[in-house]
Order: C-alpha cells, then sequence, then structure tokens
C-alpha cells in the first residue's frame, strides 16, 4: 500500500484553491460534471480523504474541520464542495464494512466514492452473495469515482417472505451510468443515475442497513477511532451542512465585490453601498449566515462529543440533528435571497456567480434529507413524545 502524504490542515489547503475553483465554476455549470482540473486539486489537497481511514492515507479530522473544509470548498464551486461532501459520507460508510472489503475498496490510493441511502434496488441471493438489479438517481461524483455505495431490499433472514435494506459497495465499472442530469441547481455536481443489470456482489460486500442504523458495525480495525463511532444520520447531516453554509459565504462575498460603485436605478442614490436598505439587508444576511454556521458547528461538536465519551444517541438528540442540518440550509437560503434580490438587474446574467450559487442552495433545500419542513416536522414530533416515523434518523 502506497504512503499518501496528510496535509496538516484541509481547511487552509483547499482555502488555497478559491480562485482556481471559481476559475472552472462556470464551465462545470455548462458541461454538467466537475472540470478535471477541479478534481485533480481537490485530491491534491486531501478534499476527498476527510474520512479515508488513517491507515489508507485518510486525515480523520474532527467534524467542525470537516464542515469547514467544505465550506471553504463552496466558496469557490457549490458543486465541488457537494461532490466533496458526498464523497466523505460514502467513504466514511465504505469504513463501516469489514476490513478486508475496505482493502479491496481502497487498495489504490486516491479512489473516490460515491453513492446514495436510497434503496431502489433489489438483490437476490446466489451461492456466494446476491445478485443485484436497480436504478440509482442523483449519484453526485459518480463521473469521477472509482466505487458507489448502494442500498437495496434483500430477502431479510428467518421464515416468511419479509424483506429488509442492505448496504454494499460496488465498483462504478460494474454499473451503467444514465447522462440524465439536467437541473437547475448544484449542475456541476454530474449528479447522474446509475443501473446494475444482474450484478454479482459477494456475500462479505454486504450490511444489514437496521445493523447500520444500530450501530453494529463490521470493521475492527475502525472501531478504535472516534470517527467511525458515529451514527449515519447524524454523520452524514453534518457531513452534507458544509456546502450550505459556504454558499451563504460567497454569495455575501460576491454581493461585496459587485457593490462598490454600484447605483440603484431610478432612485436619487447614486451609490448603493450609502442607501439604509443595502445596511439593512445586508445585516440580515449577515446574522443569517452566522446563525446558521453556529447550527452546523453545534452539530459537528455533538456528533465529535458523544463519540469522545461515549454517550448514546437518544431519538431526541438524533431528531435535533436533522434538525439543526434543516435550519442551517434554511438559513443558508435565506442569506443569499436577501443578497441576490440585492444585487440587481444585471445579476440574472449566467456569468454572474450569485445566480449559480442561489441555485445550488434552493437544490440543497428541496433534498429530502436537508429539507428544512421535513426535518422541523420530525423534531417536533419527537419533542412531543411521538415515535421518528422514518427509519432514516
Amino acid at each position: 500500500m502506497t504512503e499518501v502524504s496528510r496535509p496538516a490542515d484541509p481547511v487552509q489547503d483547499v482555502a488555497k484553491l478559491v480562485p482556481l475553483l471559481k476559475s472552472h465554476a462556470a464551465w462545470a455549470d455548462e458541461h454538467r460534471r466537475l472540470h478535471p482540473a477541479t478534481v485533480e486539486a481537490l485530491a491534491d489537497a486531501g478534499a476527498f480523504r476527510l474520512r479515508l481511514p488513517a491507515r489508507y492515507g485518510g486525515l480523520e479530522p474532527d467534524t467542525r474541520t470537516v464542515i469547514d473544509t467544505i465550506a471553504e470548498i463552496a466558496k469557490g464551486d457549490g458543486s465541488a464542495a457537494w461532490v466533496t461532501g458526498v464523497n466523505a459520507i460514502t467513504t466514511w460508510m465504505a469504513s463501516l464494512l469489514p476490513d478486508e472489503v475496505q482493502d479491496e475498496i481502497f487498495a489504490e490510493p486516491g479512489t473516490r466514492l460515491c453513492g446514495t441511502l436510497s434503496p431502489t434496488g433489489m438483490c437476490m441471493p446466489v451461492d456466494g452473495g446476491v445478485i443485484l438489479t436497480g436504478k440509482w438517481g442523483f449519484i453526485s461524483g459518480a463521473h469521477h469515482s472509482q466505487w458507489q455505495i448502494i442500498v437495496a431490499v434483500a430477502p431479510a433472514p428467518g421464515p416468511g417472505t419479509n424483506f429488509w435494506p442492505v448496504m454494499t459497495a460496488v465498483p462504478l465499472r460494474d454499473l451503467q451510468i444514465v447522462d440524465d442530469w439536467h437541473t437547475t441547481g448544484l449542475r456541476g455536481s454530474g449528479s447522474i443515475s446509475t443501473v446494475a443489470n444482474q450484478v454479482f456482489v459477494p456475500a462479505q460486500r454486504i450490511l444489514p442497513l437496521p445493523l447500520v442504523l444500530a450501530e453494529q458495525y463490521a470493521s475492527a480495525t475502525n472501531a478504535a477511532s472516534p470517527v467511525y463511532r458515529t451514527p449515519l444520520l447524524p454523520t452524514a447531516s453534518a457531513l452534507s451542512v458544509g456546502t450550505a453554509i459556504g454558499l451563504a459565504s460567497a454569495a455575501r462575498d460576491e454581493f461585496f465585490e459587485r457593490l462598490p460603485g454600484r447605483k440603484i436605478t431610478y432612485t436619487s442614490y447614486e451609490y448603493q453601498h450609502e442607501a439604509p436598505v443595502t445596511h439593512l439587508k445586508v445585516s440580515e444576511a449577515a446574522m443569517l449566515i452566522d446563525e446558521a454556521t453556529t447550527h452546523a458547528h453545534r452539530l459537528g461538536d455533538t456528533l465529535d462529543a458523544k463519540a469522545a465519551d461515549g454517550s448514546p444517541w437518544t431519538a431526541g438528540d438524533r431528531a435535533l440533528a436533522r434538525a439543526r442540518m434543516g435550519r442551517a440550509v434554511e438559513l443558508s437560503r435565506k442569506a443569499a435571497d436577501i443578497l441576490s434580490l440585492a444585487s440587481g438587474g444585471s445579476s440574472v446574467y449566467t456569468d454572474v456567480p450569485i445566480r449559480r450559487i442561489t441555485n445550488d442552495l434552493h437544490a440543497i433545500n428541496l433534498h429530502a434529507l436537508m429539507n428544512p419542513d421535513t426535518n422541523a416536522e420530525l423534531h417536533g414530533r419527537v419533542l412531543c413524545g411521538m415515535p421518528p416515523n422514518t427509519l432514516y434518523i
């Protein structure tokens, strides 16, 4: 196994890439995938090793560092940040599988993963494993990945015809790619669909999802690391939220970059920065970004604190994790919308980044696991003493 150098500070390392990421963001938006130079630069900076086990050259930083690293990437390109977050989640999920499976997945340095939690496939048992058939959408970063984490439905053990979801990992070379990513937001993420047509998956790569959700993981080696002693959904929430707060900060930066010399057309204000309405709007946006970042950091800090002291995750804790994520993405979107509406008619041109930034944030708010209303309802339901109405908690 080739030893890979480990950057001392991933946040600062990716911060140096922001100008390059910005320069390729429009290309990614047009071509519906990340620019090769973006992928290479992120790989060199260690962005795809945030949740890779240390024995394979991974970084294993604390969760706040991961959040801030992804947020920094989003200042240059929201799609690049989104792909980085998905890679972190799916790499973490692969690290729950048996150690010999991890050795197979991470045999080559620089291996990248993608995937989804949607169980839109079927596994049928055969000698030595299962035959997998199905189609999975929203596979962000598939163009640049070598393995996909897949959730599918399989017959449950025991009598009867019950089924349960299982998690596995499949090489991208065994799947078909469907180029169907024609969207208004996160266009550069290349979140196409993949198809499995009678793909054999060995039994050792199968892990029942109920065991994953109960934190009964199969890796012996990673059990010693706090990074891999956290629940799936709170972990995924924390590793997703950085893109939203980073995009909100990008909207703020873009607004102030264009502000000098701008007028408010059809008014007596010669300069926009002199108008009280501008002062009110930028203050409101700044406070929303600060509040969103606070929710994101508290989510990450809670994840690490519980992993460190071994305290259990109650249903209330889990619901709050999703609520914090939902609130952070909602506040980020509201901040960007305020700044976008204050950016004037010229901001509708496609070469003005704030247009892409707001589109990306609207796409994030539509995500089924990130939607603010869905997560607030789940949180309130648990606060009222009712059981969660989802397994994804």
